[in-house]
């Protein structure tokens, strides 16, 4: 009588991996823009938290500030938590500001994108967000 031998054989082992490593190429990318649009979300939670503290700081004040730091606003960092964006204040005046944050290399965050759109500098002023030409409203919309 013969012995049935049980197990995977070499050719089935590798169209395992072969079907692994399909779902993970596609898969990685969608991950990473995730990930770049959740950092993005923390780039515009930042700009509107300096919005608001402009407005504060025009009300106690003849004009708005161009310092995030020591003062002005009083903000610990130029940067965003997590680093992937810097962030900095333009062109204050009586009337006017503007508050840009601007992606970093980290993370290759700089390559990120909504609907095609480059999402690598967000901006805002005192009217809220600048959408620009192209349109970037799609980095501004919330998911």
């Amino acid at each position: 009588m013969r012995q049935r031998k049980t197990g995977f054989t070499l050719i089935e082992l590798m169209i395992t991996v072969a079907v692994v490593g399909i779902l993970a190429a596609i898969a990685y990318p969608s991950y990473i823009d995730y990930v770049r649009a959740s950092r993005r979300a923390e780039a515009i939670n930042q700009l509107s938290a300096i919005a608001l503290a402009q407005e504060k700081w025009r009300a106690n004040n003849t004009s708005y500030t161009g310092t995030l730091g020591t003062g002005g606003l009083g903000w610990a960092s130029a940067t965003t938590q997590g680093g992937y964006y810097v962030l900095t204040i333009s062109n204050p005046s009586g009337t006017s500001f503007t508050a840009t944050a601007t992606a970093q290399t980290v993370g290759g965050q700089n390559n990120d994108k909504a609907s095609g759109v480059s999402c690598a500098t967000l901006t805002i002023d005192q009217n809220g967000p600048v959408l620009g030409s192209p349109s970037q409203a799609p980095c501004w919309k919330r998911n």
